[in-house]
């Protein structure tokens, strides 16, 4: 009889906050560091509220599975 791996349902999760941590930290740089023309607004959407949308539904999305 094979045994079963039991398996965490948030690796996902966890993989995708690491990439999304990696990203944020590279473009936070590029904004904040350089001389970029981007308006407040934008910075905030994507260092924040696209990344903090993402990783909400993707968390959701994996809990819900059996």
């Amino acid at each position: 009889m094979p045994i079963t791996e039991h398996r965490n349902p948030l690796l996902s999760w966890i993989i995708g906050l690491f990439i999304v941590v990696i990203v944020d930290t590279y473009i936070g740089y590029v904004f904040f560091a350089t001389p970029c023309a981007a308006p407040a607004i934008g910075q905030f959407l994507v260092l924040a509220v696209v990344p903090g949308v993402y990783l909400t539904l993707m968390y959701f999305t994996l809990k819900s599975q059996p």
